[in-house]
């Protein structure tokens, strides 16, 4: 049986009459005829009461009918969503984001592809350090990421997307809470929120390096995975961490950020597989490269929402409704 026979058998129980179903389907007359008496053969049934004044579907013509005409539409449905995603304007795009990166970047992302892209999904994950994501590109578990360079696995393609200056987080109670801002030399004895040292944080590298710079190691009291977790010690009162800028968007209660005068910054890069020859990766590249949201030249200052944070904040609660979130 093959799929023509199926529509050859619709036509004519649509219309009711092998003349209008063959000019419906642009064939001749006969032909059409054989091939539903071939039909017929093949399943051992009429599936057509025939006089020479009309044609009705029998009994199991009917239920045949209702079959064949799911069948087609799902057939329909297929080679529409196929054609979508060779466009490169629908389907699954997985994501990979640092816990910091996602309190400020997401909601613009997110609203981006909802926008220009309304067809794609975004199946997000986050708290995903440079390493961990990095691996999850390699592997194909990712399609792009964003990430704390340097990259330092073959492979991987990266643009910039901002570069954040470092902040410090502090309880609302402590010394500095009143500040206005800081030196790095004034943190010499605090206690540090910090990444785990096995987890290869760029933001620990660069904070460890800049405090030696203000001529002291940091003391680590406490490790954690996720920004998240970071800023809620922080706000326990078990000591301060050296964030990138984006944290700001988190408002986490209990919690205040300051200046450092003299803290170095940290990049931040959209990253994808250099053999990732996907339509999908090539209009959001497009779309992202038409929006302003990579450092260039004639762009030194990235994202063009970097600062908007009053629409990010108002894009959270719709969040949900344009992507799947997956927290890692």
């Amino acid at each position: 049986m093959e799929l023509r026979h199926l529509r050859y058998f619709a036509a004519v129980a649509d219309t009711r009459h092998f003349g209008r179903a063959a000019e419906q389907l642009h064939m001749a007359q006969p032909p059409l005829s054989q091939a539903i008496r071939r039909l017929e053969t093949e399943l051992g049934v009429a599936l057509f009461a025939r006089t020479t004044r009309q044609v009705d579907l029998t009994g199991a013509g009917e239920v045949f009918h209702a079959d064949v005409r799911r069948i087609l539409a799902a057939v329909d449905d297929a080679v529409v969503r196929v054609e979508r995603f060779t466009a490169g304007v629908a389907g699954v795009l997985r994501i990979g984001l640092t816990g910091s990166a996602a309190y400020r970047r997401l909601p613009a992302l997110a609203r981006l592809v909802k926008s220009a892209l309304p067809g794609v999904t975004l199946e997000v994950h986050t708290e995903l350090l440079t390493p961990a994501q990095e691996a999850g590109l390699l592997d194909r578990r990712l399609d792009v990421g964003v990430l704390r360079p340097p990259v330092r696995r073959e492979g991987i393609i990266h643009r910039a997307l901002a570069d954040e200056p470092l902040v410090l987080a502090v309880p609302e109670e402590h010394w500095l809470g009143d500040a206005e801002s800081v030196r790095l030399a004034q943190l010499r004895q605090e206690d540090f929120i910090m990444y785990g040292a096995a987890l290869g944080s760029v933001v620990d590298e660069v904070v460890i390096r800049g405090c030696l710079e203000a001529g002291f190691r940091p003391r680590r009291a406490h490790e954690v995975a996720e920004t998240s977790t970071a800023l809620a010690l922080v706000a326990a009162g078990l000591g301060v961490a050296v964030l990138p800028d984006s944290i700001r968007a988190a408002r986490r209660e209990g919690v205040v950020c300051k200046e450092i005068t003299d803290a170095p910054s940290v990049g931040l890069v959209l990253a994808w597989r250099a053999d990732d020859s996907s339509p999908l990766l090539r209009n959001l590249l497009e779309t992202l490269e038409k929006d302003g949201t990579f450092i260039t030249p004639e762009n030194p200052d990235g994202a063009r929402h970097e600062n908007h944070q009053d629409r990010d904040d108002s894009l959270c609660d719709s969040l949900s409704k344009a992507t799947q979130i997956r927290q890692r």
